[in-house]
């Protein structure tokens, strides 16, 4: 008790302005080890769930983090220095996308029998998501389309834009690339310091003047064998190039459907496997599992990997179908639509 009363004797026998200073000092300190500058956090609550496991997914750099729940609830946690966006994946393939920041705190909540009403709170681009989400939920893809292209248009600047023109624009099943290059040379204008913006904007300038069912754009590529592959090597009845990643749990049906079509009609269809992940082992771990032998494509070097800027891909997940001439016949179909295009395509 002595210390303590020595130690308040000497701090007001100090000056005024010593006394200010270590104040300020004080606070400091104390601000720093109650605040989570420099992290962000992620509570979730949901109806009708126990226990399981939820996925984050870091598409610019291909991490891949699992959340477990207990009793409905999680938290999640992470030291950031930058904003990004990431991606929460549900057992049934739905996804909900994250706009994280140092600092930023968000709280989410929802039923797992109605994921598309699920909201998120905490900063204003995560609530400005879950307010066009729920404002779109029974719209028709057009619709959606198209206040997609309203918002970007209102709101350049913001994160939610670039994952609308992502999602909306660049993955429909006939992508406008030049309404998508105007959409985001006013983005960025108003990002002009964002590195990812500026790499988008600078691949849809050179896609604007192509069409959705152009010629498939000359290309090269290394298979994780170690063998060489373009153009030349899709010249199969039917020919079709996946741009997923490994996270992507919804594309291993269809990979199942296609390979056991193939292997009923060989030499008809020719598949190329394109992955943007951090490092091949994962996605060949996807192929492996239902004996697929058609090459796999993964660099490493996630969006910035040449094969991705020779084709022109923007978005994920992404398919392109061609015929034997290099014709570009579909883009971006569902796993019903794709086998029909390929039997369409091997009974001409």
């Amino acid at each position: 008790m002595s210390s303590i009363k020595q130690t308040t004797k000497r701090f007001w026998n100090l000056p005024t302005s010593a006394r200010a200073v270590l104040c300020l000092f004080t606070l400091f300190i104390l601000s720093a080890c109650n605040s989570n500058n420099g992290r962000f956090r992620v509570e979730g609550q949901f109806n009708n769930i126990n226990q399981g496991e939820f996925y984050l997914y870091n598409s610019e750099e291909g991490v891949k983090d699992t959340i477990a729940v207990n009793d409905g609830r999680f938290v999640y946690e992470i030291a950031l220095d930058d904003t990004l966006t990431l991606t929460l994946l549900f057992p049934n393939f739905s996804e909900i996308p994250l706009f994280a920041a140092p600092g930023v705190s968000l709280k989410i909540t929802g039923d797992v029998s109605h994921l598309r009403e699920t909201e998120v709170k905490g900063s204003p681009d995560n609530e400005d998501m879950t307010a066009f989400r729920l404002r779109t939920n029974a719209m028709m893809p057009p619709e959606v389309e198209q206040a997609a292209e309203q918002f970007i248009s209102e709101n350049p600047s913001k994160s939610v834009s670039t994952y609308l023109l992502r999602r909306y624009i660049l993955q429909a099943m006939t992508p406008d690339y030049a309404k998508a290059f105007s959409l985001c040379s006013i983005m960025h204008q108003a990002q002009p310091h964002n590195i990812a913006m500026a790499r988008l904007y600078n691949q849809l300038g050179s896609l604007r003047n192509n069409k959705a069912d152009g010629n498939l754009p000359s290309f090269t590529a290394i298979t994780t064998k170690g063998d060489t592959i373009g153009n030349a090597q899709l010249n199969s009845t039917a020919n079709i190039i996946f741009v997923w990643a490994s996270w992507m749990y919804d594309s291993y049906s269809v990979f199942h459907r296609l390979n056991t079509y193939i292997k009923e009609h060989p030499r008809t269809v020719s598949v190329l496997s394109i992955a943007i992940d951090a490092g091949p082992s994962e996605s060949q771990k996807v192929l492996d599992r239902d004996s697929i032998q058609w090459p796999l494509v993964c660099d490493s070097m996630l969006w910035q990997s040449p094969v991705i800027e020779q084709l022109g891909i923007c978005a994920l997940p992404t398919n392109i179908i061609t015929d034997r001439n290099g014709n570009i016949v579909a883009r971006n179909l569902n796993d019903n639509d794709l086998m029909q295009k390929v039997e369409n395509l091997v009974g001409r």
